[in-house]
């Protein structure tokens, strides 16, 4: 049976969550959730979100409104997203007393992946009965696979910088370990690299994300089959659109490629951008 998804975006209305450094919770679980989402979306995965704007939902209604797209089976997940305060840093996964840790598992290695320190995955009893979560969504969505994300604690100004710079690459992380853990094929967003690993070759990256060793050597000129640790591949042709601020360089420079490259493969014949144009990346 094809599991679904209900991504929940914490708090929200009146409930801000926690607010430091520039960072708001509410508004940054939202952009995250949003996010994830669209990449389920992208990977065919059915989805649904407890909340898509600045909306209150109270203990009672969250789980209710959890439960209300896909029920209450085991082939629910609920992902709940948050961020963290009071002196600590990293990232946190919080998974319900009925199910195992292989989910949590998974999301943590891909957090530390994207360059996220992860304090642990771990569940926690509710204090006046411990055969309870402590977590009231967690309790509340019975038999659902039910898990709180904690991307990083606002408070604590490296892990600031991270979310306010980086919120896109800690919800992909979060998207790769979901299709893994569903066994749904993984490709990565457009716009972004593979980053190679101790252990990779072209081989298995071409099979892990649905391509082949001919078309990432064709787009990355590869001359041979050799790789470095922390190098990074295009995975496709990527279609980029120019953003203020931007110049054929500093574009280069990002897809670790050429001002000529660029300038060859888009027919341009000056250094001139206009913004919302739309380049071709090989």
């Amino acid at each position: 049976m094809a599991k679904k998804v209900v991504i929940d975006a914490g708090h929200g209305g009146k409930d801000s969550g926690t607010v430091n450094n520039g960072i708001v919770e509410k508004d940054y679980t939202l952009k995250i959730s949003n996010y994830i989402k669209k990449r389920l979306d992208d990977l065919g995965i059915q989805n649904s979100m407890t909340r898509t704007t600045d909306e209150l939902l109270d203990q009672t209604t969250r789980p209710k409104r959890a439960q209300s797209f896909y029920g209450s089976g085991s082939d629910v997940i609920v992902l709940s997203n948050h961020l963290n305060a009071g002196g600590g840093d990293g990232a946190e996964v919080i998974y319900s007393l009925r199910n195992n840790d292989t989910l949590s598992k998974k999301i943590a290695k891909e957090l530390e992946n994207a360059g996220q320190n992860v304090r642990k995955y771990y569940q926690k009893r509710l204090p006046s009965n411990s055969a309870k979560d402590y977590y009231y969504l967690l309790r509340n969505t019975p038999n659902n696979e039910t898990l709180i994300v904690e991307y990083g604690f606002t408070d604590n100004s490296n892990d600031a910088n991270l979310i306010k710079n980086s919120w896109e690459n800690l919800a992909e992380a979060v998207v790769k370990a979901i299709a893994d853990y569903v066994g749904v094929p993984y490709s990565k967003d457009i716009s972004n690299y593979y980053i190679v690993k101790k252990g990779d070759t072209l081989w298995s990256i071409a099979k892990n994300n649905g391509t082949t060793v001919e078309k990432i050597k064709e787009i990355n000129n590869l001359k041979s089959n050799l790789l470095s640790i922390g190098q990074k591949l295009l995975l496709t042709n990527n279609t980029y659109t120019v953003k203020k601020g931007d110049t054929l360089y500093s574009i280069a420079k990002k897809y670790n490629t050429t001002v000529n490259n660029l300038k060859s493969v888009n027919n341009l014949k000056s250094d001139l951008l206009n913004i919302g144009q739309k380049l071709t990346i090989k």
